[in-house]
């Protein structure tokens, strides 16, 4: 069964599980609207937005928080959710945000690796949910190696907004032997 609150640890990030108290550090990286500019959620950076976001990835114990290896900074956080263990078990990692002083280098990159790696030892497939408008994701995905596939789903944002949605996966093959080694 996958551990979907480990402690993830890389060269430039750490991932833990997210905690309560992790509110006020979060919340200072999450606060910039820049960082949801592209994302359906774009009102993100505001704070009863964002509280509902944390209240949420608390609730659904998949969530982890990004620590800057070196310094110990809290700078985002992605979840593990929707395990589906059937058939050799699936799921979906996502609601992943940086600070943008981590855009552009290795940390989602390693992020991504690490927790690939942790679930792909448990289950058979990743998913990953994009926005369909949200170009600056789909790329980064791309990036590590996961495919478009041709699964379209409708998902609710907060406010009742519907945003279509991409899906793209990485198997346990693709993953070993796919480009996300950079």
């Amino acid at each position: 069964m996958l551990d979907r609150q480990p402690v993830l640890e890389g060269e430039h990030v750490t991932l833990r599980p997210l905690r309560a108290d992790d509110w006020d550090a979060l919340f200072a990286v999450a606060s910039d609207p820049l960082i949801w500019q592209q994302h359906p959620a774009h009102d993100r950076w505001q704070e009863p937005v964002f509280r509902a976001f944390f209240d949420d990835a608390l609730a659904n114990k998949g969530a982890l928080v990004a620590l800057d290896a070196n310094t110990g900074a809290v700078i985002g956080s992605s979840r593990f959710q929707g395990l589906d263990e059937p058939d050799g078990g699936s799921v979906e990692i996502g609601w992943t945000f940086l600070a943008r002083s981590h855009w552009g280098g290795r940390t989602n990159h390693e992020m991504k690796r690490l927790m690939l790696a942790h679930a792909l030892a448990s289950v058979a497939e990743v998913r990953f949910a994009v926005g369909e408008t949200n170009t600056r994701s789909r790329r980064a995905l791309e990036r590590i190696g996961a495919r478009l596939t041709d699964r379209r789903e409708e998902r609710v944002m907060a406010g009742g907004l519907v945003i279509p949605h991409l899906t793209y996966v990485i198997t346990r093959a693709d993953f070993k032997e796919g480009p996300l080694t950079s």
